[in-house]
């Protein structure tokens, strides 16, 4: 199994910045390729993003990380600043998938995300995205505080299997509207709660069912692992 990790860069001369950073790990050529993108405050080299892909990776999945163009810039200028509107975020979501399509010809494609990047990816999966399946890392729902399904009304649009893996105390995620969104999704879906964990994953020591963040972590890429295994056979 190949395990060098590949830095690449994705032209994106529409964009504020000329390309994007990208990583590619390869994995086993004989299991899914993955594309996976990260969240609205911390980008693809987070120590979530990256833990999460190195666990994949270890069980042969190939992943494909890459920074949105505002992340790409928060990188070089060393400042924060808010995510890209929609279409800019979809677009670099597509180039990423793009370039994951030839480096791993013949593999089936999955797209994953954290927060912001598994919301992205359901728009491209609604929008007809030439993938087999996608999976959520804390799918964000709503706005804190502001409880509401807009973000799920495209969930009919999309034919691929999806994996959702929530916390039951994501302020982001009211499980209930999830589930009832759920409902109206166009393919067959999983929902994996994470009891106790917040938006980050993250669980309080007093919590009954507490564990580490590196247990949390293996349990997560264990599920996504299995549920593509027995999903799409790969």
């Amino acid at each position: 199994m190949a395990t060098l990790q590949e830095e690449i860069s994705l032209p994106d001369s529409d964009g504020p910045v000329a390309a994007v950073s990208a990583w590619w790990d390869p994995g086993d050529t004989g299991r899914a390729a993955i594309l996976l993108a990260h969240g609205a405050g911390a980008d693809c080299l987070s120590p979530f993003m990256l833990a999460i892909s190195r666990a994949l990776v270890t069980q042969g999945l190939g992943v494909l990380r890459f920074r949105y163009a505002y992340s790409e810039r928060m990188a070089r200028e060393e400042r924060r600043m808010p995510p890209d509107r929609t279409p800019r975020l979809e677009k670099v979501h597509e180039l990423a998938l793009e370039r994951l399509a030839l480096l791993a010809p013949n593999r089936p494609l999955v797209l994953g995300g954290k927060s912001l990047g598994s919301r992205m990816g359901s728009h491209l999966a609604a929008k007809g995205a030439d993938v087999r399946a996608l999976f959520h890392l804390g799918f964000p729902l709503h706005p804190v505080k502001k409880p509401g399904v807009e973000r799920a009304q495209h969930f009919r649009a999309i034919p691929q299997p999806a994996l959702f893996l929530q916390g039951t105390r994501d302020p982001l995620c009211e499980l209930e509207l999830l589930r009832g969104a759920l409902d109206n999704h166009g393919g067959p879906v999983s929902l994996t709660l994470i009891e106790g964990a917040g938006h980050d994953f993250k669980l309080r020591k007093r919590d009954p069912a507490y564990r580490t963040e590196e247990e949390t972590l293996e349990f997560l890429a264990s599920t996504i692992d299995k549920w593509i295994a027995t999903t799409l056979g790969a």
